[in-house]
């Protein structure tokens, strides 16, 4: 096992070894997240009612552009840490780390003043209804008010992971995602808050979080800690965090377009409902998505710190294996997606209309989620290693240059049919087009 305070030992251990150490604690952790997003919608459609899921699935778009900011700064700090412990340079290490926490304040709060400033011709904008605004705008209130916790938050807890802290990482998340669980029925049914108290819960933890993985780094014990003089923004830390977390950004910034786009041709072919079902089809996938991304985390730091130590037979060893991984994890999601929907639908509502929409749509939606992990694990891999550059072509490939143009064309001739298999038919293309880049680039990577 590896330490918890000497990350050299990347470049020692078994590949397989280490990416399960490092996986286990981030799947953990982003699987227990994106679990409690599920139980806390489940809360929402049932203490609440089916239009407060729609409403909160209009917000979708809004959580994923200030995660984007999140991810700029949070995936580029990570992997430059990485990086430079891999070259040995831990003063740079130090240094990534003072900036990633100026940023993170800097860019949560300016965002949330600007959206809070404009909420409800925002969520007009994104397809809210005079049924679904007060639902949206309660909710996205509280979120913004407490967004600069989420950013320090996942921002630092990146940096724990990747330094050589995943178990820590991982505890700091369960103890997140525990007090929101234990908020967030407290907050909705007791104190009678409604979808306000969900979003208070989530603040609330987020916070708790916060105040760990800031204690974490003043300790004199941690191998990347804050110092005294390594709080000044330098422009090319900046320039480099911003250039590995580039792709992160495009990715969650394009799917807020995606997302936005999604809930316009939803509520036109098939109204609030529509909207509220992609709502509990987001909440299975997502689940999936998140433990792949666990396993992407694991791999980050390995091949990162291999990369930098130019051990490039172990750099592709830990991609294989993170394919292979990821892959299992989508067949598993397929297999519950076409064989058991009606179940997965009832869980968040017994509104007969909203499980039929969630039905059809996730049986369409899910179809190509066999090769949705070796997309997403591929994406990830470049960026580890710094090829930025190649990261975010993929990353925007599937996106922006297929699925918009599916979903602006399909619907007018299959209509709410159209919406859903728009997702399919992006992913299985963008899945062809990854596997000729990284088949034409991998020789390069290995044989630098």
């Amino acid at each position: 096992m590896a330490s918890n305070n000497s990350p050299n030992e990347l470049e020692t251990q078994k590949i397989g070894t280490l990416l399960w150490q490092y996986s286990i604690p981030a799947i953990v952790a982003t699987a227990a997240a994106s679990l409690y997003n599920i139980i806390d919608r489940i809360f929402i459609g049932q203490g609440v009612g089916p239009l407060a899921i729609s409403g909160l699935a209009l917000t979708f778009p809004l959580m994923n552009l200030a995660a984007a900011f999140g991810a700029l700064v949070g995936a580029g700090a990570s992997t430059l840490v990485s990086i430079r412990l891999g070259e040995k340079r831990r003063q740079q290490a130090i240094l990534v780390l003072g900036n990633t926490l100026l940023l993170n304040i800097i860019l949560s709060t300016s965002f949330s003043i600007i959206v809070l400033f404009f909420l409800d011709k925002v969520l007009y904008i994104l397809g809210a209804s005079k049924d679904t605004l007060p639902y949206a705008r309660e909710f996205m209130q509280v979120i913004l008010a407490g967004n600069v916790f989420t950013h320090i938050y996942l921002g630092l807890n990146n940096i724990m992971r990747s330094s050589g802290y995943p178990r820590k990482a991982m505890i700091t998340t369960l103890v997140a995602v525990g007090a929101n669980l234990i908020l967030a029925p407290l907050f909705i049914f007791v104190f009678k808050w409604g979808i306000r108290g969900a979003a208070a819960a989530t603040v609330c933890a987020q916070f708790i979080g916060t105040m760990i993985v800031l204690f974490h780094f003043m300790k004199r014990h941690s191998y990347v800690r804050f110092l005294p003089g390594y709080f000044k923004l330098k422009f090319q830390i900046i320039k480099d965090i911003f250039s590995i977390g580039m792709s992160n950004f495009l990715m969650l910034t394009t799917s807020s377009l995606i997302i936005i786009i999604l809930n316009l041709s939803l509520a036109k072919y098939g109204g609030d409902y529509a909207i509220g079902a992609f709502g509990i089809i987001n909440s299975l996938s997502n689940l999936f998505v998140m433990i792949v991304i666990g396993f992407n985390q694991g791999m980050q730091p390995i091949a990162g710190y291999n990369y930098g130590a130019r051990k490039y037979q172990r750099v592709a060893q830990v991609y294989k294996r993170t394919i292979i991984n990821a892959s299992m994890v989508a067949a598993v999601a397929f297999i519950l997606a076409e064989g058991f929907p009606r179940y997965i639908a009832a869980a968040f509502t017994t509104n007969n209309e909203l499980i039929n929409l969630a039905v059809i749509g996730m049986r369409i939606t899910m179809l190509s989620f066999l090769v949705d992990g070796f997309q997403i694990v591929t994406a990830s891999f470049f960026q580890s290693i710094g090829k930025a550059k190649i990261s975010i072509l993929i990353s925007l490939l599937r996106q922006v240059l297929l699925l918009i143009p599916a979903l602006l064309i399909l619907p007018r001739f299959l209509g709410l049919n159209g919406v859903w298999g728009a997702i399919p038919v992006a992913d299985f293309t963008a899945a062809t087009v990854t596997f000729i880049v990284i088949k034409s680039q991998f020789h390069k990577i290995i044989k630098p």
